[in-house]
């Protein structure tokens, strides 16, 4: 078996990612200042893993600067994280800023600053304000789509002269469907029209945002951009037959282009109007809304992606008893032989970088984007430390090096894909696993004072930072 070098070009980013919520903990934070999450957490704690949550987290916010020197250690140059919109603000009908919490965030942004490294910060990464949540029905109220770009420009005042690049959500789809639509997560409300009103009104969000975002010239005065972190669930059909093609085509519909279109072309698919009239969960909308969704399309996307998704034409018939759900078109189809990640139940399929790829560059005008996440989560990784007590994680080295194999092929091809960053920085708190799986480039020890250390795939990363070369092997054939 033979290796090969394939070169990163010099101005593609090599990046890590994480959020507030699951890295800060709640020190300095007041009573009234919980997310989604923290109140999900709060009322349903028995489903979080070992009773793991946000509380702590990883301690980012008193240990921000050696996280940091981390950071610079590996040679990461940028770093995605999000602003806790829950602790931004003391009032939220009113947008007051709470200063000792904006004091922190703008020294986190300083001290990434001053040791070289970008960030990349999201305006909402599940960090919805619990309040509005009971209060209103969270993004299901266009009042609270107001308050959002209340708060946005609270953000960009403060940090609009050092921030190069924002974001307004990271995968706006994903609370409504665990919440709404498929009712796994707290507090277990099915109802789909309501699912479509959140999904609606977050690239209603968006495109608001994007126009405060010119009106205040951040590009101009600061070369900023702004864009939107999207979780397209890359979807191949069992067969080539028809009736397959058209569930994955539907599925496509309903999860992926519900956002990729209105972010990238300004428009929702028609096909996906006439479904959700012909099931009668057609949002509420105004034709003056839709204009300023196809005036205010955003610069560039971010794409979360971790392992396909495999549909085929449904083999019973639905139950009309049940609300409409976008299943009433499909099956999971589960492919022999695949490949998997046996600690989330996820296949690993590299190819997936490419395929979307290429779709971007296809059929979403070549829009510059960027991976916004990629990683593998594994359980019980103390069981694979040396005798140096480093963590020889092979199978993350092999996982990262497999996806930008496929991610640079597509790149030479002429996808205009800047970027990888990799979930995560450090180990950290995920919904519900909490630490169970952990993904980063830096364990986090909770059984030593939540004490980091690098892990093997830590040095392999700085590595290929500085030698911008990716080394693999040639595929064989047994």
């Amino acid at each position: 078996m033979s290796n090969k070098v394939i070169k990163v070009p010099d101005n593609f980013i090599i990046g890590a990612a994480s959020s507030a919520w699951q890295t800060e903990g709640w020190t300095g934070k007041k009573d009234f200042q919980d997310s989604y999450l923290d109140l999900w957490y709060k009322n349903n704690k028995n489903v979080w893993h070992n009773g793991y949550g946000p509380a702590l987290a990883t301690d980012f916010y008193n240990r921000y600067k050696e996280d940091i020197q981390l950071m610079k250690q590996i040679g990461l140059t940028h770093y995605r994280t999000s602003i806790n919109w829950a602790r931004f603000l003391v009032d939220y009908e009113n947008a007051i800023v709470d200063e000792e919490y904006a004091s922190h965030y703008e020294n986190v942004i300083d001290e990434l600053l001053n040791n070289g490294i970008e960030p990349m910060i999201c305006l909402e990464h599940y960090e919805l304000p619990a309040v509005l949540f009971e209060k209103y029905g969270g993004w299901g109220s266009k009042h609270v789509v107001e308050l959002f770009e209340k708060y946005a420009e609270k953000v960009f005042n403060r940090y609009g002269s050092r921030v190069k690049h924002w974001f307004t959500f990271n995968e706006p789809i994903v609370v409504q469907t665990r919440v709404h639509l498929d009712a796994i997560r707290w507090p277990f409300e099915q109802n789909t029209r309501k699912w479509m009103q959140w999904n609606y009104n977050k690239s209603l969000a968006t495109a608001k945002v994007v126009r405060l975002f010119k009106q205040m010239q951040l590009k101009e005065k600061f070369g900023a951009k702004i864009g939107n972190i999207i979780n397209p669930e890359v979807t191949y059909a069992r067969s080539s037959a028809e009736h397959d093609q058209k569930a994955a085509r539907i599925y496509d519909l309903f999860f992926n282009r519900v956002f990729l279109d209105p972010s990238i072309k300004g428009e929702f698919p028609s096909e996906l109007f006439e479904l959700m009239e012909k099931h009668d969960i057609t949002f509420d909308y105004t034709e003056d809304e839709l204009r300023l969704i196809k005036e205010n399309t955003v610069d560039y996307v971010g794409l979360n992606l971790y392992f396909p998704h495999r549909v085929k034409a449904r083999t019973a018939a639905w139950n009309e008893d049940t609300p409409f759900h976008p299943e009433y078109y499909y099956d999971k189809h589960e492919l022999i032989g695949k490949k998997m990640n046996p600690y989330r139940g996820w296949e690993i399929y590299p190819q997936i970088m490419y395929d979307i790829a290429l779709r971007m560059k296809e059929e979403y005008g070549n829009i510059e984007w960027f991976v916004a996440e990629n990683g593998m989560g594994v359980e019980n990784e103390h069981r694979f430390k040396n005798e140096d007590n480093i963590i020889q994680d092979d199978y993350r080295i092999e996982f990262i090096n497999e996806h930008l194999q496929w991610l640079l092929k597509a790149v030479d091809e002429g996808s205009n894909c800047t970027g990888y960053m990799l979930w995560a920085f450090t180990d950290n708190v995920s919904p519900m696993n909490a630490f169970k799986n952990r993904y980063g480039l830096v364990e986090i020890n909770l059984n030593e004072n939540r004490n980091r250390s690098l892990k093997k795939s830590g040095y392999w990363y700085k590595e290929l930072i500085e030698s911008r070369q990716l080394e693999v092997l040639e595929e064989e054939y047994k």
